[in-house]
């Protein structure tokens, strides 16, 4: 079987690893594993030929992506249609976007990022971990999706760096919770990410869903909000963090899917049974100030 070692997706960066899924994602044709180096690799493979090729026939354009139901304005983006998706979502608004959305076979980039299970005392529907707010006329991550998806003016060129390693990057916020994109505390350098893995590592949410307690705060103040999303567990108060392996055996995304189920990162029998050699969680950055609101996500092997 047809496969490419991928050095540009290391397991144990939470975009990396987001954006191997990603590739199984865009085309179902493709299949994952991981290296068993001591930083393991993604290693992507295809049963119908080049797995490169197959990833750059199925890079989206810009017009899948802005026909995507998480969009603020769909369908099309067209403002006059619908009803428009705000950042700050009223519960009624999302429901009313879900049933428009049922049956679009992009529908998961709503169900990976909100849910109307989870909704504040002002009535807002809840967002998943991996969809955080962003700064200034970017706070949505369809926006920023759409922004880093711009500077790939050449699909073939820019993939092939990223796989190999030495992908370009740009001076974007990409989605918001790569912690490698931020800078120094000594200098101003700017947010740089590499564009291709802000795509496809949006894709890689397509295997987790978000959902939440069946709370709502209009009804009940007292109770607690919590957003649930696949592969997130909340081991205090405190934190969520956010659990991923790396496993041996090509696995199309129905696999990763079923994996990421079966697994558990506290049993070690699900480790063996499952073929995973490798398994990290994510640390939150800490930011210096109240004032500083940046969301990002590090790692730490288990």
């Amino acid at each position: 079987m047809p496969e490419v070692t991928c050095p540009g997706l290391t397991a144990n960066w939470v975009n990396g690893w987001l954006a191997a899924v990603g590739t199984t994602v865009l085309d179902p044709r493709l299949m994952l594993h991981w290296s068993r180096d001591v930083t393991p690799v993604a290693v992507v493979s295809s049963r119908d030929g080049d797995p490169v090729d197959a990833l750059v026939s199925a890079w989206p354009d810009s017009t899948m992506l802005g026909d995507l139901p998480v969009a603020e304005h769909w369908p099309n983006g067209r403002a006059e249609q619908g009803v428009r998706l705000p950042r700050k979502v009223p519960v009624e608004a999302l429901r009313a976007r879900m049933r428009e959305a049922r049956g679009h076979p992009d529908s998961w980039t709503l169900t990976s990022t909100m849910t109307d299970l989870c909704v504040d005392k002002v009535g807002e529907a809840g967002h998943a971990p991996f969809d955080p707010a962003g700064p200034g006329t970017t706070k949505w991550l369809h926006h920023r999706l759409t922004k880093a998806h711009a500077h790939v003016d050449s699909p073939r060129k820019w993939i092939d760096q990223s796989l190999a390693g030495h992908g370009r990057r740009v001076k974007d916020n990409g989605l918001g919770f790569d912690q490698t994109r931020i800078e120094s505390q000594g200098d101003k350098a700017g947010k740089w990410t590499d564009p291709v893995v802000e795509v496809l590592a949006f894709f890689g949410l397509a295997l987790l869903p978000a959902r939440g307690a069946g709370v709502d705060q209009r009804m009940s103040a007292t109770a607690e909000l919590t957003v649930r999303q696949k592969g997130w567990l909340k081991p205090s108060r405190a934190e969520h963090r956010f659990f991923w392996p790396a496993w041996q055996q090509p696995l199309d995304r129905s696999g990763i899917d079923a994996l990421l189920d079966a697994w558990s990162p506290d049993d070690p029998l699900t480790w063996h049974r499952y073929g995973i050699h490798a398994a990290w969680q994510s640390v939150q950055f800490k930011w210096t100030s109240d004032a500083d609101k940046t969301r990002a996500y590090g790692a730490r092997r288990l």
